[in-house]
């Protein structure tokens, strides 16, 4: 191999790769234009030479008033996550106190903590849209928020996943409203869960009713979370063609703990509580702290949905709960709450798009809800069906279905107040210049349209983000991941901190309201 020859193929090769682009055209390819060469009845796409220079930017304007608010914003994010000394729980009341036997919450209430916006320009901050009703919208969902033990279930993609954007808001708004714990836990882990310390012995199995990998059960019932977990295979045959007897009974166990590598307030939980149903043979529960068996106790098998509560007086260092049966109930999860303030389920759905309620039993559903009492619902869809819109019709169609499904929800609990996150900005390449997708504007303001006409209020996070094209700014400043779509964790601060003032300008509570 002669390195002399190797050198002048390359440079004689990019050469005349580069001269192409001089000979390459802008062609109609159904009605779009494209770059490259035209072979009868098909195109071979290749740049010309001002698309090969090219790089598509946001408006200076928009990338000013972008570094502008997320400068700001990173300055409130580091106060934020500053934390307070943690308080010393006194010795006695780990040992001398049964924690099966707590009554009330003996946890040290936080501070109030209201934000300061007095370095942030909050004419730029993206508002919230509201439905024709805004005021009577506002004071009502204010009066929400402030109420003891107010739940809001944050559905949504993968962009939610390990507790992202749910996580900043319910700090933020357990900080101002009071609260403890994180909500919402499933039993078996799926993706990386910080926000507590749950862990399952291995075999459980999850199921999702979003997932499409998996056949959905017959009896459609996964509960308000859309998701179990058994540790049993499910029944492929009647039950009463089974000879229970001849069964072996099966243990399974997890256990619960507070994160320390969390946001204080979630670590401030005394209440656990356990989801589930579809219950058909006797199943056995014993609880333990710290090693030490404080409840032994049995689910009740009549096929519907309950929940099955631990209370303690501090937050779990070691809780452990052990289950025997021959076939397992369906699990919906467990949630770690405080009786009072705010209890903020995530709820992430990967790949979904908020199209799966209507597929659920109704019945079941309601129960749980029942049980729950969530007083706020916030939808977050959108981004997974970008990619396959093909024409505005598709956009069409894909709202009235978010909505149906929305809708379906809010008949269940119509007391409830529904807020919508629509999608972030999403780029594609096209003649490898990266470019939003084409009906992305599109389907944001269908989307935003639908739900304003629908008595429901909306976020616009695309135009928050910049607007088109400003995917490719939140990248190179690292507030996004090289797939163009998810947020990085600093970015995923940026974005909820920029939804929660939105919000929080409009409710602006009053800390006489809070006391």
């Amino acid at each position: 191999m002669n390195p002399k020859k190797i050198s002048l193929f390359l440079v004689v090769a990019l050469t005349v790769l580069f001269g192409l682009t001089f000979l390459s055209q802008t062609l109609d390819s159904d009605g779009k234009e494209t770059n490259g060469f035209a072979l009868g009845d098909a195109i071979l796409k290749y740049p010309t030479t001002e698309t090969f220079f090219m790089e598509t930017k946001v408006s200076e304007t928009k990338i000013e008033n972008i570094d502008s608010i997320v400068n700001n914003i990173e300055q409130l994010v580091v106060t934020v996550d500053e934390d307070e000394e943690e308080e010393e729980i006194d010795p006695a009341l780990k040992i001398d106190h049964d924690p099966a036997d707590a009554s009330s919450d003996t946890l040290t209430k936080p501070k109030k903590k209201f934000p300061d916006f007095s370095k942030i320009d909050t004419s730029k901050i993206q508002r919230i849209s509201y439905p024709e009703n805004k005021t009577e919208f506002i004071v009502k969902l204010n009066e929400q928020l402030a109420t003891p033990g107010c739940r809001i279930i944050h559905y949504g993609d993968s962009q939610l996943e390990g507790d992202r954007i749910s996580g900043y808001l319910r700090n933020r708004l357990q900080g101002i409203y009071g609260g403890g714990g994180p909500g919402f836990i499933p039993i078996k882990q799926v993706y990386e869960q910080l926000s507590a310390d749950v862990k399952s012995s291995e075999n459980w199995l999850r199921y999702a009713a979003f997932d499409p990998t998996q056949k959905r059960f017959e009896h459609k019932k996964y509960g308000v979370y859309t998701t179990l977990s058994r540790f049993t295979e499910p029944l492929n045959i009647p039950l009463d063609s089974i000879d229970i007897d001849t069964l072996p009974v099966i243990t399974a166990n997890f256990t619960v703990a507070y994160s320390k590598v969390t946001y204080r307030n979630f670590r401030k939980f005394n209440q656990v509580t356990v989801h589930y149903g579809n219950a058909v043979s006797p199943t056995a529960v014993r609880v333990f702290y710290e090693e030490k068996l404080i409840r032994s106790d049995s689910l009740v098998n009549d096929g519907m949905y309950h929940s099955f509560t631990i209370k303690t007086q501090v937050q779990p260092e070691n809780l452990r709960f052990e289950f025997d049966a021959k076939i397992s109930p369906d699990f919906y999860g467990i949630t770690l709450d405080t009786p009072e303030g705010i209890q903020l389920d995530n709820v992430a759905m990967r790949g979904a798009s908020g199209t799966v309620f209507t597929k659920l039993d109704g019945t079941n559903f309601s129960a749980m809800l029942k049980q729950l009492k969530p007083e706020v619902f916030v939808f977050q869809y959108g981004g997974n069906t970008v990619p396959y819109l093909k024409d505005s019709t598709n956009v069409d169609n894909y709202s009235r279905y978010v909505l149906a499904n929305l809708n379906w929800v809010r008949k269940k609990i119509p007391e409830a107040t529904f807020l919508f996150i629509g999608p972030s900005d999403m780029t594609t390449s096209q003649d490898g210049v990266m470019y939003t997708y084409e009906l992305l504007p599109y389907l944001n303001e269908k989307l935003k349209e639908t739900c304003l006409a629908n008595g429901v209020a909306y976020w616009d996070m695309y135009k928050a983000m910049g607007g088109e094209n400003s995917m490719q700014h939140w990248v190179d400043q690292k507030l996004a991941g090289n797939d163009y779509t998810h947020f990085t964790s600093k970015g995923t601060k940026v974005i909820s901190e920029l939804f929660f003032t939105a919000l929080y300008l409009d409710l602006i509570p009053k800390e006489s309201d809070l006391k």
